[in-house]
């Protein structure tokens, strides 16, 4: 007898199972032992020294503050609310803090320092945006946060321990309103999931829209290229303000353009959606895949010349770094 669904069936899901519109490519073991064989990793420096600026304060007209703190984690400060995609602080992006790919610098705002969350926003299960280390602290405040997440990722959360009634769990294109004038849509991303427990692709991935403030963010999480899908967000969502945009992990490419876009791709979403600016985040924090520590960089630079983008269209900031929209 087939088992019950947990989660309602769609294009993206079977009940059970999540998987991405169209064609879904589910890598294996041994694809991951050919690209390991044949690859030749560039050299990354074993640490990089940062000098992050003081946190600005919260505004208090329309203007969100977005500071880049590492990796997918970006605080954005607005008069609604604090929120804080991503939150990675932990020393590697593993499931134990022996092995794995460590940091290369430490977040540009401290963890102790970021005492007025709201909002975490969590966009999938994998170990470099899914901290459960950070979510924990989190938990542990007087006044937790609220967590919005894909659906199936809410087991994860109450094991950090959020109780429920801080847990928002969201299918492809619902939203929750937080207040008049906030509120956040998950998005369709294009990727997968998996960690050591819950299974591959048992729970959703996704990307966020966010009202605040008079102002829209549009946060991508992680996603491979696709334009039918990123067409579609920018006509459902409207043009967003800022877009957080992951530039790094993509090397090589037979592997990764599944999953993960490149920084000229990268530049093809913010077209697509839309957006009035753009942040290059993803890069630069955990050696995952084989371009170098700065490739991202020089890529993204050739990128926006090569779309006639200015230089301030879409930009990358040092961890710690601000911008304000």
């Amino acid at each position: 007898m087939p088992r019950s669904s947990k989660f309602p069936k769609s294009n993206h899901c079977d009940g059970r199972v999540f998987f991405n519109p169209g064609v879904h490519i589910n890598r294996t073991w041994w694809n991951v032992w050919q690209w390991r064989r044949s690859s030749t990793p560039a050299p990354w420096p074993e640490a990089v020294e940062i000098t992050p600026p003081p946190l600005p304060p919260a505004p208090l007209d329309g203007t969100i503050t977005a500071t880049w703190i590492n990796h997918a984690t970006t605080l954005l400060q607005t008069r609604h609310a604090n929120i804080l995609t991503d939150p990675v602080f932990s020393q590697r992006a593993s499931p134990v803090q022996w092995a794995g790919p460590l940091r290369v610098h430490p977040p540009g705002v401290q963890i102790e320092d970021l005492r007025d969350i709201h909002v975490i926003l969590l966009s999938h299960d994998h170990y470099d945006h899914c901290d459960t280390h950070a979510l924990r602290h989190f938990a542990q405040r007087p006044h937790p946060p609220i967590v919005v997440a894909p659906l199936g990722n809410d087991d994860i959360l109450r094991r950090c321990g959020f109780p429920e009634d801080r847990i928002i769990t969201l299918d492809w294109w619902e939203a929750h309103e937080f207040a008049p004038g906030f509120h956040v849509r998950a998005t369709p991303a294009r990727h997968w999931s998996n960690r050591v427990s819950g299974g591959r692709n048992r729970r959703l991935w996704a990307g966020f829209f966010i009202h605040a403030g008079g102002r829209t963010v549009y946060f991508a999480g992680d996603s491979a290229w696709d334009l039918p899908m990123f067409d579609e967000i920018g006509a459902r969502c409207g043009e967003p303000d800022l877009a957080l945009l992951p530039i790094g992990a993509y090397e090589p490419r037979w592997f990764m353009s599944a999953q993960h876009c490149n920084p000229a791709e990268a530049v093809m979403i913010h077209q697509a959606v839309g957006a009035m600016r753009s942040l290059g985040v993803h890069w630069g924090t955990f050696q995952l895949t084989d371009e170098g520590r700065d490739d991202p960089l020089s890529a993204l630079a050739t990128a926006k010349a090569e779309a006639g983008l200015a230089d301030e269209e879409f930009i990358t900031l040092a961890p710690g770094e601000s911008l304000s929209v």
